[in-house]
């Protein structure tokens, strides 16, 4: 098993004694480009100040070992969402802009239509990005008529009630939509930004103000557990951030807090946010009866400088990265954000389940997001079916202490630009010769020399071993061909 940032070697879990425990409240948080050093639980060397997320950390379980089904964020949400890789879709790399068509096929379903199934109340607040169906203007179909109902909202997806913005917070339209409308029809033209407060032109709501965009959705949040907590039936609470992501622009209060700059201020930000919600839990009395799963799309998009004479973020604010004396966002982890490498996709993931998960406990199993699926279903007493969840796996009994009944298939990892690779065990092989990436060379899906790492001795893959166990690679290269081929991980 590899190494995490806390050491762990193994897996840490005590079994709790049962407890009598109906369907949880289930909330789950998706930050968008953390990485696993921006947490001080995770990370005791980062000087970025994380209460909130280390209390998370106490209260449960954190697996060190957790992976997004891709390095970017359109295709992950696709994967945590239905179970499925993306690249089985239409959606082979890349990701979708703020004016991209419905992703999520017709008829798949999503955690919204599973748990609804279950008697859950379902709502998603905050960053979409798997495409709508724009309504364009009589005339003139090159500009959205902002003022009709949207079509292929996540209304249509599963979900009862959702509050959203159509992408990442640099991708127009710059809109707040509340249950397929727009909450402000009325725009104006944002200009282009340069890093850190990176934005795209296009239109931009009068309602619309990028610092207090978070601060906005945590209130929608907020208000949505208060409303529910009230009610009989148990609820599912989707709540993707929209932060650390650029524009790095953290509400005015937090500026200047963390000591590294506008990115260590954001994430200061996103921890508070994770503090709203938990406060909300508690306040509303349901935190003991509720499921809180933390984790990320993708790593962080900062980069590491290894040369202590390295400007870095600190220093000017337009870096995008960090001497790695100052932070490392990503931990030992190669790479950044897009990259196959570990910090492309290896990613914070926390679960607190009072009474159910040990508190402190650590797992070092791998998981990917995908899993959220089958774990969800075998919460609730749903049935998967072989039409649901073609790559997901339950990690239910991981999370309560116990072992698997069988071991998880390997899972694939797939870069910003369409590079594969796949994990099984302590082995990690690369099926293209550079990043797929952003890290250089980038390289190419699928162009030889290959590449294999050790991950249980070499968590930060400085050394390409695949010369001298290429029995390992022949076998590997032979199983990314069958579940890429097979339309499922499962046999």
């Amino acid at each position: 098993m590899a190494r995490s940032l806390l050491g762990v070697a193994a897996i840490v879990c005590a079994v709790l004694p049962a407890q009598a425990a109906a369907r949880p409240n289930i909330v789950l948080i998706l930050a968008d480009d953390m990485g696993s050093g921006d947490i001080h639980a995770l990370n005791p060397a980062s000087k970025i100040p994380t209460p909130h997320l280390d209390a998370l950390a106490a209260a449960g379980m954190a697996f060190t070992d957790a992976h997004t089904p891709s390095a970017v964020c359109t295709p992950t949400r696709y994967g945590l969402l239905t179970g499925r890789y993306c690249w089985r879709g239409r959606l082979k790399r890349g990701v979708l802009n703020g004016y991209g068509a419905r992703l999520i096929e017709e008829g798949r379903d999503t955690l919204g239509d599973l748990l609804h199934e279950a008697g859950y109340h379902t709502g998603v607040v905050g960053k979409w990005h798997l495409g709508l169906g724009w309504p364009k203007r009589e005339g003139d179909p090159q500009q959205i008529d902002f003022t009709q109902p949207i079509g292929d909202v996540p209304n249509a997806l599963g979900f009862d009630w959702s509050h959203i913005i159509p992408a990442s917070l640099d991708f127009p339209p710059y809109v707040y939509i509340d249950d397929g409308r727009v909450t402000d029809p009325e725009t104006v033209i944002q200009p282009q930004q340069p890093f850190p407060a990176f934005l795209r032109r296009g239109p931009r709501a009068r309602d619309f103000v990028m610092e207090d965009a978070l601060d906005h959705l945590t209130e929608q949040a907020v208000g949505f557990i208060e409303q529910r907590a009230k009610q009989d039936e148990p609820f599912f609470l989707y709540f993707p951030l929209t932060a650390p992501h650029k524009p790095t622009l953290p509400h005015p209060r937090f500026r200047g807090k963390s000591g590294l700059a506008d990115y260590g201020d954001f994430v200061m930000q996103v921890d508070h946010t994770v503090g709203e919600v938990l406060r909300a839990l508690d306040a509303a009395g349901v935190a003991d009866e509720t499921l809180v799963l933390y984790t990320s799309d993708n790593g962080s998009y900062m980069y590491r400088y290894d040369d202590p004479e390295q400007q870095d973020h600190t220093d000017d604010a337009s870096v995008q990265g960090y001497r790695a004396a100052n932070h490392r966002a990503n931990g030992p982890y190669r790479g950044t954000k897009a990259d196959i490498y570990e910090a492309g996709h290896r990613v914070p993931f926390l679960v607190r389940w009072p009474g159910r998960v040990a508190a402190g406990s650590r797992c070092a199993e791998t998981v990917c997001l995908t899993d959220v699926m089958a774990t969800f279903a075998e919460l609730v007493g749903v049935e998967m079916g072989r039409e649901r969840g073609e790559d997901s796996f339950s990690f239910l009994p991981l999370a309560r202490g116990e072992e698997r009944a069988e071991p998880r298939p390997p899972v694939i990892h797939h870069s910003a630009a369409g590079m594969f690779a796949i994990r099984e065990g302590r082995w990690k092989l690369v099926a293209g010769n550079g990043s797929g990436g952003r890290a250089k060379p980038a390289g190419k899906p699928f162009e030889e020399p290959f590449q294999l790492y050790d991950m249980a001795a070499d968590v930060g893959e400085a050394k390409d071993v695949i010369d001298e166990h290429p029995e390992v690679a022949a076998r590997l290269v032979e199983e990314l061909a069958r579940i890429r081929e097979g339309g499922r991980s499962g046999r």
